[in-house]
């Protein structure tokens, strides 16, 4: 518990002064709960939760669930156009495990593609039920497999603490124009699409969710780099086998 609030507090980039003004429990007693000292009460407990943002019983997890030699998920973030299907395909093939899309699972539960459930449901429905589905798979018996995300999953405070919990996060990141003509190359010209801005408003999404996706555990550059090397590289800083899978 101690390791937990030590960590969201971090996150916020928060001194133990800052969190006790916003709990309202003493600089001191915080210091005896971050090092496992205390034994607070459930109402405190609640207080230090709801300051952090979070709910009581998320302070009482375990820090991420972790196999015998590894995560059990493999969590891909990063704008469109950063390759994290191509990446994510390529590395699941290596090591013998499954890709899953995460917006698929959104379209599956949905029984609609995205566009539809943005049209007729709007982002507010998306987000929940891409939370939903992922505490679900969390919840189910750990299969090993290689996550793709959607781009603006680091936006919402609740998902990306859920799967930053329970995964081994990576960033796939890429110079503006590379996500561009990536999508571009795709056939996808909804970027262009009736706005003399999109660039300019890519390079604002990007600029923004920089910081948030600087906090996933590994970072690596994939702009004018093949997916071969790519995957080797990330294999390499992962520290996997080939056909181990995690």
């Amino acid at each position: 518990m101690g390791r937990q609030v030590v960590r969201l507090r971090k996150e916020q980039s928060w001194t133990r002064r800052k969190l006790a003004d916003r709990s309202g429990i003493s600089e001191r007693f915080l210091a005896d709960v971050e090092t496992g000292r205390a034994n607070p009460s459930i109402l405190r407990l609640q207080q230090v939760a709801e300051a952090l943002g979070c709910r009581a019983v998320d302070l009482l997890e375990g820090e991420r669930s972790w196999g015998a030699e590894g995560p059990s998920v493999i969590a891909l973030l990063g704008l469109r156009g950063a390759g994290k299907t191509a990446v994510g395909t390529a590395l699941a093939d290596r090591m013998g495990c499954k890709f899953v899309e995460l917006d698929a699972l959104v379209e599956e539960d949905a029984g609609i593609g995205l566009a539809q459930i943005f049209a007729l449901h709007g982002e507010p429905y998306y987000r929940r039920s891409e939370q939903r589905i992922l505490r679900d798979l969390f919840r189910a018996p750990q299969t090993p497999m290689i996550l793709a995300t959607g781009g603006g999953l680091v936006t919402e405070r609740e998902t990306f603490r859920l799967l930053r919990n329970h995964s081994q996060t990576i960033w796939l990141k890429a110079a503006a124009e590379e996500h561009w003509s990536r999508v571009v190359a795709q056939g996808d010209t909804r970027p262009m699409a009736e706005n003399d801005k999109a660039f300019a408003n890519l390079c604002e999404i990007l600029a923004e969710r920089e910081p948030l996706y600087r906090q996933a555990d590994v970072s690596l550059d994939t702009s004018g780099r093949q997916i071969t090397e790519i995957v080797a590289d990330l294999a390499d800083q992962l520290q996997l086998k080939e056909s181990s899978c995690l």
